[in-house]
């Protein structure tokens, strides 16, 4: 299958089934990330919506972003068969971020997406520019382990283990794009987020 240009290499969305196994709360995965009631959210590759759901029931309003059209219908879907309508869908490249989304975030949340991207400085300037003085960014990656100990159902899951960041990578990466660190989650079996803000001038 050929991925669309500017999709982010190893960010394909999984097969039904395992994804629900890999995330049964995503609800707790964004409250440990720090999202609250009340905000204004974009949700960064956001895929098929299994994030975005649980976003739109806690935040204000959500800007679902992805590269992939298709996506995008599928998490439209997702929320209007629950009945959530508080929710922009944008389909575009992350870097553009900034642009697609209707005015500044207080938290841009990316899972599963940050381990692909080709020149992450960049989007970590982007996101910086996404975000309200003192926003913040929460990015949910796998840890740096061999792709066979990750298992879920019984398969090894996950991107390439080369693909793969060491919590310390990640930190460096988003820094060198002008956000300040805020902090370290782990999220089990297999994941953590590194939370990192704008500064407020």
């Amino acid at each position: 299958m050929n991925n669309p240009p500017g999709f982010f290499q190893g960010t394909e969305m999984p097969t039904a089934g395992w994804w629900e196994a890999l995330w049964p709360d995503p609800a707790g995965v964004l409250a440990a990330a720090g999202i609250k009631p009340g905000m204004e959210v974009i949700d960064l590759c956001s895929g098929d919506g299994w994030f975005t759901l649980q976003i739109a029931k806690i935040a204000r309003h959500v800007v679902a972003i992805d590269i992939d059209a298709a996506l995008l219908d599928v998490a439209r879907l997702r929320l209007h068969e629950s009945a959530v309508a508080n929710c922009d869908y944008r389909a575009g490249d992350a870097y553009q971020v900034a642009t697609l989304a209707p005015r500044p975030a207080d938290f841009v949340f990316m899972a599963n997406a940050f381990h692909g991207v080709p020149d992450r400085p960049r989007l970590a300037r982007a996101v910086r520019e996404a975000l309200k003085p003192g926003g913040r960014f929460a990015v949910i990656n796998w840890h740096r382990r061999p792709r066979e100990q990750t298992t879920v159902l019984g398969e090894p899951r996950g991107p390439k283990t080369e693909l793969r960041l060491t919590p310390e990578q990640t930190v460096d990466a988003v820094t060198a794009g002008g956000l300040k660190p805020a902090g370290l989650v782990d999220v089990p079996p297999y994941h953590y987020s590194a939370l990192f803000e704008r500064a407020v001038s």
